[in-house]
């Protein structure tokens, strides 16, 4: 294959990126869960209108922007542990995929990041105050998780354990046409760690003083997370430095 086609592929590639951006609307929500005590207090959250990824960034989108010139470090074209061109990237850590981000907007000239973790839940939930935007309980036909272990979480019903990734969009989406926010591959936030939502931001924006920076927040759970670790307040960390095979992102443009 010549230079130019290799090019033009690349291409096609970072404008279908680009194109697959959900239009988020603005709007308050309740932000967090009574259930668990890091999930709370519970607190009205008030975000502003942005883009945000259909789906979680596939191989084939990683390794479009990973072509691009280096802003600050290199980047593996194929990390992932689970091969599929459609699939959801894995193994990457955070400064990887803030890396990513910073690919796509020097190459666009518009500014993409990870959302805040204020920004992953409000799009989650699309206007839903159950545990999961399909309703009080989910099963594997709905989403990518280990459904071999009932958590007695609503009506749950044994389900499979994939074991692996699956394509993204392989499920039904929220009603914000997001897709693969409950499984798949738990997702990067900006935000620093904190144990609780005391003195948190009620504006959307990410919540990077104080906590614990040592770790940056995952929602949604993943192939490898039971059904109670993919609700909509579920809050998870990991070190930025981290690359595991249940571990991906998707990115968020503002207006």
């Amino acid at each position: 294959m010549d230079t130019v086609k290799v090019l033009q592929e690349i291409e096609l590639k970072l404008l279908k990126t680009q194109s697959e951006m959900i239009l988020i609307p603005g709007g308050t929500f309740l932000m967090g869960s009574s259930e668990i005590t890091h999930e709370g207090p519970q607190h009205e959250v008030t975000v502003s209108p942005f883009l945000m990824g259909r789906y979680p960034v596939t191989q084939a989108q990683w390794r479009a922007v990973a072509s691009l010139p280096e802003v600050k470090f290199d980047l593996n074209p194929d990390p992932s542990c689970f091969d599929g061109d459609n699939r959801p990237v894995e193994q990457v850590n955070w400064y990887e995929a803030i890396e990513f981000c910073a690919r796509l907007s020097a190459h666009t000239g518009r500014i993409y990041t990870l959302p805040s973790e204020a920004q992953w839940e409000y799009a989650c939930r699309a206007n839903t105050v159950t545990a999961f935007y399909f309703g009080e309980t989910i099963t594997t036909d709905l989403a990518n998780y280990d459904g071999t272990y009932n958590t007695y979480y609503g009506d749950e019903v044994l389900g499979i354990y994939r074991n692996e990734t699956t394509d993204v969009a392989s499920f039904p989406s929220n009603d914000f046409g997001l897709y693969d926010m409950h499984g798949n591959v738990s997702e990067w936030c900006l935000d620093h760690w904190h144990y609780g939502y005391n003195d948190a931001p009620v504006d959307g924006s990410a919540w990077m003083t104080g906590g614990n920076s040592s770790y940056r927040k995952l929602r949604g759970g993943s192939w490898d997370n039971h059904s109670w670790d993919c609700r909509c307040a579920v809050r998870s960390y990991e070190s930025p430095n981290d690359r595991k095979p249940f571990i991906g992102f998707r990115v968020v443009r503002e207006l």
